[in-house]
């Protein structure tokens, strides 16, 4: 028998559950390209990976606004076309913890600023939308810049219109963007270090691990 200290865990996806990383960037690199921006390189690239895309075009690319908005458009239309799922591995380890939680009795939800439906298309293309409560993404609309905060309050909403019981929810995620928005909903967040994070962005964190072993002594305790 298996249980956990936490009420509910929240998931952040990119970076934390999948890698999506092979579809994204070439993705960026075109869009901006067609634009007429010269694209970032590789080793700049991956920091992409986790804020709001129309936060990043704008705050990384020095795109308007509204060349941000169409940036975004652009992007997506692309991630359509190539098949949401595609090009996504997710980690080592993950999915059998995911599994795991469920099989406990352990309430799951997603807060990612991944567009939703992009959200739900990985979880089912891997057979793990089952073990979701909730699946809290960003809307759709391009020009709409969802926070962390916002979606996580949206998966808190979603967790308690279940019935579950969100006192102690923990976040998973890899970048400070989790800190900084589970901190706005004073939850606590475990970082994980094999996404996308830059050192010290893990400033904040109640807890670090490495590997997905590390973090199953975390969420789930022998009972």
């Amino acid at each position: 028998m298996t249980s956990s200290p936490w009420s509910c865990i929240l998931w952040d996806v990119d970076g934390t559950v999948a890698d999506a990383s092979a579809g994204i960037l070439p993705r960026i690199t075109e869009v901006l390209t067609a634009l007429g921006r010269t694209p970032p390189g590789p080793d700049e690239l991956r920091h992409w990976i986790g804020p709001p895309l129309l936060e990043s075009f704008q705050k990384r690319a020095l795109l308007s606004p509204e060349q941000a908005t169409e940036a975004v458009a652009a992007y997506r239309a692309l991630a359509s076309r190539d098949g949401y799922a595609a090009s996504v591995a997710l980690y080592p380890g993950v999915p059998a913890l995911i599994r795991e939680l469920h099989d406990a009795g352990v309430p799951q939800a997603t807060a990612s600023t991944k567009p939703q439906n992009q959200v739900r298309a990985i979880l089912e293309h891997y057979d793990l939308d089952h073990a979701f409560t909730a699946i809290a993404g960003a809307r759709p609309e391009a020009d709409v810049l969802d926070t962390k905060s916002d979606v996580l309050g949206r998966a808190l909403e979603g967790l308690t219109a279940a019935g579950v019981d969100t006192s102690r929810a923990v976040l998973v995620g890899d970048r400070h963007h989790d800190v900084d928005g589970a901190a706005e909903h004073g939850i606590p967040v475990v970082f994980v270090r094999w996404g996308f994070g830059n050192p010290g962005e893990e400033e904040g964190a109640q807890a670090v691990v490495d590997d997905a072993s590390q973090l199953r002594d975390l969420l789930l305790s022998g009972a």
